[in-house]
């Protein structure tokens, strides 16, 4: 399956850069066709990828012209991107100029736009074919575990996040998420599958820039993580004059159900549509949506399977339960499952070992209307008194007193981060009266800030760390 098809839409505007720049599909064909010439085939590349015109050609140069691609944080810590560069041997980073210094070995092969291809001293080894793109489990470079994902499994995840949400050329979607990122990636991809303009900007939502340039350029649609619609609550958003703005889409975990039907609300009134919607890395990344009509009726869903896909749930010794609201691990089958994982080079040859099925371990049920919730975590579990707690049910108990707020623990105690004083006592009441469990089965925490990383998503491991005095 081919990913792009640029000759269709040659003359569209398929990028407005910053600072204004405008790009067409037939210049972006031109420049990817001048990158490739540059790279020898089949070739491993690394990104470190910024939200900028010359960051995105190699992404899209590499995907049409088969050279298996890895997408990192333009920003990440040298030592992280070092480990990555040792353990998978790319033979070419893409990266902006302003870093190649970092990087003692490797010679500049080609440069442009403030970005440099360094040709890397090691030999070429065998690669899957169908290998198309590569990206951390994790979010960021600290784990050395990559997802593989196919053409296919990109192209047809594309095409069904088109379908539902309505991408046509005509709209001009803001680059809200990093593009390292799957949900940002993916917005990428679901547009220029369809000759639509994407608004390159690396700025964050809580800065003038951004705003400035959503306004300016017209932008049609935004897309974000929880914490980003928290956020924009905290910059009256629902005050905005944004004219041109149409959609909303929200993934990259659960949204609290309160929070997530003020934006229906507010969506509804002003004649815009705002989606909830879930998925992961592994699936390039969606998996499921929540159609708009339904929306204030199903606000805490996150809907029904996504064009091609099927949900199910099964119990843990893996038979399918039927039932309605009974919880069970979710299972996804579809063409956009990824091939499976890779720790080392080596795993690069393989094939498909997922064939279309995907364990997402989290916990899930569905309605008798056949619309599913997300329920928990299998991983973030903890047991107090011999109680089993999900301690995202928690943090969405808390969520209705401060949406501020994050839970983590460890056996016998769950600690809820705050950054708000005066809330300790509250808080506690309210969980010990809503869990059953005794006050001291909760510690308060207060914080400056919530941590978070680079994608928007809260940064667990930090606050583990925190509680474990590491």
């Amino acid at each position: 399956m081919m990913m792009f098809d640029f000759k269709k839409y040659n003359n569209n505007i398929a990028v407005v850069c910053a600072d204004g720049q405008q790009k067409s599909y037939a210049e972006l064909e031109e420049e990817c066709i001048e990158f490739h010439h540059h790279i020898l085939t089949g070739s491993l590349v690394f990104c470190l990828c910024e939200n900028t015109w010359a960051s995105l050609v190699g992404y899209v140069a590499c995907l049409s012209h088969r050279h298996p691609i890895l997408l990192l944080d333009g920003k990440k810590d040298l030592e992280l991107v070092k480990r990555l560069v040792a353990i998978y041997q790319p033979k070419y980073l893409w990266m902006p100029s302003s870093r190649v210094t970092e990087f003692g070995e490797g010679d500049s092969v080609y440069s442009m736009g403030g970005y440099e291809l360094l040709e890397m001293p090691y030999t070429q080894f065998p690669i899957h074919p169908n290998l198309a793109l590569l990206l951390t489990t994790s979010g960021s470079t600290g784990s050395p575990k990559l997802v593989r994902l196919t053409a296919d499994n990109l192209r047809s995840n594309a095409e069904a996040i088109a379908e539902y949400l309505g991408i046509d050329e005509h709209e001009r979607a803001i680059t809200s998420l990093p593009m390292y990122y799957s949900f940002g990636m993916s917005v990428i991809n679901s547009h220029l599958i369809q000759g639509a303009t994407l608004l390159l900007t690396d700025s964050a939502v809580t800065q003038k820039e951004f705003w400035t340039m959503m306004r300016e350029e017209h932008a049609t649609s935004i897309a974000g993580v929880p914490y980003t619609y928290e956020m924009l609550r905290r910059l009256r958003f629902f005050r905005m004059e944004l004219p041109h703005l149409k959609t909303m889409i929200q993934a990259g975990g659960k949204l609290n159900a309160a929070i997530a039907k003020e934006y229906i609300d507010f969506a509804q009134s002003s004649g815009r549509r705002f989606f909830v919607m879930y998925g992961q890395t592994e699936a390039a990344p969606r998996m499921s949506y929540l159609p708009f009509e339904r929306a204030l009726e199903k606000y805490a869903s996150i809907g029904v399977p996504i064009p091609g896909g099927k949900l199910s749930i099964r119990d843990v010794d893996d038979n399918p339960i039927d039932e309605a609201d009974v919880d069970g691990e979710l299972i996804y089958e579809g063409p956009n499952v990824c091939y499976g994982y890779a720790e080392c080079k080596e795993d690069f040859a393989k094939g498909d070992e997922n064939n279309g099925t995907l364990h997402t371990g989290d916990v899930a049920r569905k309605d008798k209307d056949g619309f599913f919730y997300i329920t928990g975590r299998m991983k973030r579990f903890v047991k107090v008194w011999g109680n089993r707690c999900n301690l995202d049910a928690t943090e969405q108990l808390v969520k209705s007193i401060t949406t501020n707020c994050a839970c983590v623990g460890v056996d016998d105690l769950i600690t809820v981060f705050v950054t708000e004083q005066g809330l300790e006592d509250r808080i506690k009441k309210y969980l010990v009266e809503k869990t059953g469990l005794n006050s001291r089965a909760f510690k308060v925490r207060i914080i400056d800030e919530i941590p978070t990383k680079s994608s928007g998503k809260l940064d667990y491991q930090a606050l583990q760390a925190l509680i474990n005095g590491q």
